[in-house]
């Protein structure tokens, strides 16, 4: 029999999708926390792993990080032992080690973990410790419950602390008062049917499931709070029905958004869905999915020769790093463990593996709150993500392109772009809506210039528009499509307004099956506005199929009046749409498109 991560023997009956048990689950947390023990400090207050790299909050408060991310894997495993460990540096830690929780400051973010650690564990470790430690521990972090956070994810770190000081008795009333401001100021940001945005604004991404539902969700159940669990426990589960369709049949998650050495924490809501009883997957999917992230990434370096996790994506990879990210940053990896918090006997270990949604069948599914369009196809197991109302400007490129992917990342060659005189700006991202196969957006690009765009999707193939208003005419505009490579082909095709230009010094041309020049593994067209808005039209494609039907076969475009747009698709399906200018009076009078 095979043997998978940690040594552990595959169950490919159980299993048969990843071979993943619940005893792998157990011996990977086992493993991560045996590797990073060597690493804490004498009186263990620390953990200080090792590389170059310091996080913008410095060395002392990147130890503490590595304390508090590591003590919350120990508190899902619940090995005593282990636990003992920590509560020696806990003792140590809040005896002056630790810097302390000020407002806006990473210790904020690192005492929530250790809050929520305590409470899990509270027979185990908090109540064998001295009244000493514990009165120390509690004063440390009391000062989480005034500490103001950043306006985002942060603000469930007091709720999360004040859920557990409230629980062990430390100034109650105080806490409550934490836990309720952090929970209104949370209520701001719910855009519905189970999304949050992260902050102000629509930064949507996968902080969704592991923070803005991980949080109040926990809260409510160890609190016992059956209104509080209603609430959030309701939004979980309408959650999970769209986040469920963000994985790849390989298991990777969908790679958008900042933060994303966190890795498999994104199989966090999965498990708590389960925890809660909300969640509309059946026991095997729930375990097919969050198994299937597992084991991607532990099958592709994610975890050194040291049995550390590194900082990047499947190996060592400093583009998906920030400036808060230092090298025990991966460790919130830890959520994924929650997981352990099920009992060996509940049906999400014991039911066979069923397939999850890329395992099915095609599917192109609109979600209304980030206003994205979600395409998956069977025969590869790719997920693309069409992102028309998403966007963080402090974290670009993995908020502002067109579109994402569970086999791909943004590219220096500006892949998924409209480009105007070379500039792929994309600011003022605004929503125009999205429906069962289609999802448009308006945005500001290079000089102010704004760009209607509109994506229509079948099976694998896309259907690209953008209307280029308020440009300059002769300003040139390229397209680009997917950025290509590890056994994936991508086209490009002009439809209208573009054309591929012959560029003998332009880098090494398309691969097998891919259309168009590239730059930098990325296939383009080229075209120029004219006097007034300028609507440009590709067919885009990114495969990993195998002798799939040429593009240009599998569907027709025709361009009606400068405006309108006749998409039919080679099955005989089709859609029509509209650009136009929005109503009301503005001074630009900003276009939009429809379905009509």
């Amino acid at each position: 029999m095979p043997a998978g991560p940690a040594g552990v023997p595959e169950d490919r009956v159980l299993s048969p999708y990843t071979g993943l048990t619940r005893a792998h689950w157990e011996a990977v947390a086992d493993s991560l926390l045996a590797a990073v023990e060597p690493y804490a400090t004498g009186d263990r207050a620390l953990y200080h792993l090792p590389g170059d790299r310091v996080s913008w909050s410095g060395r002392l408060s990147d130890g503490l990080e590595g304390y508090a991310r590591t003590l919350l894997l120990a508190a899902f495993r619940r090995d005593e032992k282990v636990l003992k460990r920590y509560a020696d540096g806990l003792a140590a830690g809040t005896a002056g080690v630790w810097p302390r929780i000020e407002h806006r400051g990473q210790p904020l973010v690192e005492a929530a973990s250790i809050a929520l650690a305590l409470r899990l564990t509270r027979p185990l470790l908090w109540d064998r410790l001295d009244d000493g430690v514990r009165q120390r521990a509690a004063s440390w972090l009391g000062d989480a419950l005034t500490a103001e956070p950043w306006p985002c994810n942060w603000e469930l770190f007091p709720v999360t602390v004040g859920g557990f000081l409230a629980e062990a008795g430390y100034e109650p009333e105080r806490s409550r008062a934490a836990i309720d401001r952090g929970l209104d100021r949370v209520e701001r940001w719910y855009a519905g049917d189970g999304w949050y945005s992260d902050g102000p604004g629509r930064a949507f991404d996968h902080y969704n499931g592991w923070a803005m539902h991980l949080y109040p969700v926990l809260h409510a159940l160890l609190a016992g709070d059956a209104a509080l669990l209603d609430r959030y426990g309701g939004r979980l589960e309408r959650h999970l029905a769209d986040y469920a369709r963000m994985f790849g049949s390989d298991g990777a998650p969908m790679r958008q958004g900042r933060s994303l050495t966190y890795r498999f924490a994104t199989t966090a809501p999965l498990w708590l869905g389960t925890l809660a009883g909300r969640t509309p997957l059946r026991p095997g999917e729930t375990r097919r999915l969050a198994s299937g992230a597992l084991r991607y990434f532990l099958d592709r370096g994610a975890v050194d020769e040291r049995g550390l996790l590194t900082l990047g994506w499947h190996g060592p990879d400093t583009a998906v790093l920030q400036g808060y990210s230092g090298p025990a940053s991966p460790y919130w990896a830890a959520k994924a463990f929650v997981a352990l918090l099920l009992p060996a006997d509940h049906a999400v270990w014991t039911s066979p593996e069923e397939p999850g949604p890329a395992d099915r069948a095609d599917a192109v599914t609109p979600v209304r709150p980030p206003n994205w369009l979600l395409q998956s196809t069977r025969a590869d197991g790719l997920v693309r993500l069409h992102n028309h109302g998403s966007e963080d400007v402090r974290y670009d490129p993995y908020y502002t392109r067109l579109a994402y992917s569970t086999a791909t990342a943004p590219s220096s060659g500006h892949d998924n772009c409209v480009l105007l005189g070379g500039d792929p700006s994309r600011t003022r991202i605004e929503p125009l809506g999205t429906g069962g196969s289609w999802a448009a957006s308006r945005h500001t690009a290079a000089g102010g210039a704004r760009v209607t765009s509109l994506l229509v999707a079948h099976g694998a193939a896309e259907v690209r528009a953008h209307l280029v208003a308020d440009a300059p005419p002769g300003t040139p505009v390229r397209v680009t499509g997917w950025a290509a490579g590890e056994g994936r082909r991508s086209e490009l095709l002009p439809a209208h307004a573009l054309s591929v230009p012959p560029d003998p010094s332009a880098p090494p041309g398309p691969g097998p099956g891919e259309t168009g020049p590239a730059l930098a593994g990325v296939p383009y067209a080229e075209g120029v506005t004219a006097d007034g808005p300028t609507l440009f039209v590709a067919l885009a494609r990114l495969t990993a199929e195998d002798g799939a039907p040429a593009l240009a076969d599998l569907v027709t475009v025709r361009v009606e009046d400068g405006r309108g747009l006749c998409v039919e698709w080679s099955d005989g399906t089709g859609a029509r749409f509209r650009f136009a200018p929005g109503a009301g009076a503005s001074a630009d009078r900003p276009w939009t498109v429809a379905p009509r």
